[in-house]
């Protein structure tokens, strides 16, 4: 019987996995991650129906993506799963221009993502890796990428193009968004909610260790922070977000900062973890009596309000405003500080309600209503692909000027 759909999300330092029964609801089979693959990596699987949560050392030191598909290869096969999967889906987070909805990944499209690695080189590579695996793992189930840009190609052109020359626009130099299958599942939610109209004037921070903001009008894209690439907009874990570029010819010509060092620098040495020096945990840095660990945080709120009111002047207004993701779900004290900051539109946060993990968090009289939804990427993928996607022949994708890989 092969009635069955596996998700696969690949981070950095992550595997998450789920498998859905094929049919309206998506039931869920299995849902689980591994975290923590640079040091003392764990599986963790929910406890579903009548199967009991599982949490599992898989040593002390790293391990590769490889490893960690292998124990999740295994658990599959633990619960009688491999033999029902008939279609895996695949979190991308880079599909440029022309991946916009759930596509097979054949030869073709496999190789007009991979020329989108130096785009997303943090997950890009991994993603592919994840594909490959799963391939020779599963060899008669269909393949598919659900990309994290697709959610954003909805935006007006104003919203997508930057202040550079035109033939560079046309190569393929446009913001792209990223996050958008946890804003397809807000977006979702907020249908679910609301109907039709999906929260009207809507703003929603995923807040994670990669973090972005969402404008959305009845649902759809109309602006977000993150633009080229997943260094832009927010300040991150140990990604700078937005950052004058006149910074980046100034390291490069006066500091002489090779490439490789400045790519390390950027995307691993920065954010929270750079301005605070301590840790680019949230956790911990609120747990912190270091003041440079408040001034991380603080200016992490500070960032989220600007952005929060640029957003809101690109809607018009705001009517809704939702916290997802790791911090945005789990860190009522940010939430809280947020709420202060987007106070001129309306915004005022229920401190009881806030704190006692409700939906609904924001006061009774707020002009702006306030949630917390948890965030489901994998149950986005999953959606997308039933039924069962027409295949069809990916375009190619853009061929960027000479960047190198990293």
């Amino acid at each position: 019987m092969t009635d069955a759909i596996l998700v696969l999300n690949g981070g950095s330092s992550s595997l998450k996995f789920a498998v859905f029964e094929a049919r309206d609801g998506l039931p869920l089979l299995l849902r689980g991650n591994i975290a923590s693959l640079g040091g003392h990596p764990q599986l963790h699987a929910e406890a579903v129906g009548d199967r009991p949560e599982i949490l599992k050392s898989l040593g002390e030191g790293p391990i590769g993506i490889g490893e960690a598909f292998a124990a999740v290869a295994s658990l599959l096969a633990d619960r009688d799963l491999l033999r029902r999967i008939d279609r895996v889906g695949h979190r991308i987070v880079h599909g440029g221009r022309d991946f916009t909805q759930a596509t097979p990944l054949d030869a073709p499209a496999l190789d007009a993502l991979a020329r989108l690695e130096p785009l997303a080189p943090i997950h890009q590579r991994i993603n592919l890796d994840i594909v490959a695996l799963a391939t020779d793992l599963l060899p008669p189930a269909m393949q598919f990428g659900c990309f994290d840009t697709a959610f954003h190609s909805t935006r007006p052109s104003l919203a997508k193009i930057y202040g550079i020359p035109r033939a560079m626009t046309e190569a393929g130099i446009v913001s792209y968004g990223f996050h958008g299958l946890s804003y397809s599942h807000i977006a979702s939610r907020l249908r679910d909610r609301y109907g039709a109209g999906g929260g009207g004037r809507a703003i929603v921070a995923h807040l994670g260790s990669g973090a972005s903001v969402c404008a959305m009008d009845t649902g759809r894209s109309i602006a977000t922070t993150m633009g080229f690439s997943t260094l832009d907009g927010l300040i991150m874990s140990t990604r700078c977000g937005a950052l004058d570029p006149g910074i980046i010819l100034h390291l490069l010509q006066d500091w002489k900062l090779p490439t490789d060092e400045l790519v390390t620098l950027l995307y691993e040495r920065s954010g929270l973890l750079g301005i605070s020096g301590i840790s680019g945990d949230m956790r911990t840095l609120i747990g912190s009596n270091d003041p440079a660990a408040a001034a991380a945080v603080d200016l992490f709120v500070y960032r989220i309000g600007r952005e929060i009111g640029s957003l809101a002047a690109a809607l018009g207004g705001l009517d809704t405003l939702v916290f997802t993701a790791g911090i945005g779900e789990n860190a009522p004290s940010i939430r809280e500080k947020i709420g202060v900051a987007a106070g001129w539109l309306g915004v005022s946060v229920d401190h009881d309600r806030n704190r006692s993990g409700k939906e609904i968090i924001s006061l009774a009289n707020s002009r702006v209503e306030v949630l917390v939804i948890p965030t489901d990427e994998e149950r986005a993928v999953a959606s997308q692909l039933l039924p069962t996607p027409t295949p069809r022949r990916a375009k190619p994708s853009i061929t960027l000027p000479s960047q190198r890989k990293h």
